[in-house]
C-alpha cells in the first residue's frame, strides 16, 4: 500500500505529462507493490489536477469488461474511470500532432436524463 505522499506524487506526475505531452515509465514498474486501491487513489488525485484546473467532469466510465482483454493485462475485474469534458471531440478534425501515441478506440456512450 502507498503512503499519501507517493500517491499525491504519482499523481501530480501523471498530470504533467499530460500538460507536457511526454510519457513516463509506468506506474505498476514504479512501484511493483501496487494495489487496485493505489491505483484509484492515484486516478482520482490525478483528477483532481484536472478539474482544479477548470476541466469538467462529463461522465464515467468503464474499461477491461471482456474476460479475454482482462487476461491479456493480467487483471480479473473491469476498471472504471472519469471522463471530462477536455476529452470530448464532437467533430471537426483531430489534430494528431499534439498526441504522443495517436490511436482509435470505438467506444459507446449515452447520456442519462436524470442521475442515477
Amino acid at each position: 500500500m502507498l503512503d499519501i505522499a507517493t500517491i499525491d506524487k504519482a499523481g501530480k506526475a501523471l498530470y504533467a505529462c499530460l500538460r507536457e505531452k511526454r510519457t513516463m515509465p509506468p506506474l505498476s514498474v514504479q512501484f511493483p507493490d501496487l494495489t487496485i486501491d493505489d491505483a484509484y487513489k492515484i486516478s482520482r488525485e490525478f483528477l483532481s489536477h484536472r478539474t482544479t484546473s477548470g476541466e469538467k467532469i462529463v461522465g464515467k466510465k468503464i474499461g477491461v469488461t471482456s474476460p479475454a482483454v482482462q487476461e491479456m493485462l493480467g487483471v480479473y475485474q473491469p476498471d472504471f474511470g472519469f471522463l471530462t469534458d477536455a476529452m470530448w471531440q464532437l467533430d471537426g478534425v483531430v489534430d494528431t500532432t499534439t498526441m504522443i501515441a495517436p490511436r482509435a478506440e470505438a467506444e459507446i456512450a449515452f447520456r442519462l436524463k436524470d442521475s442515477l
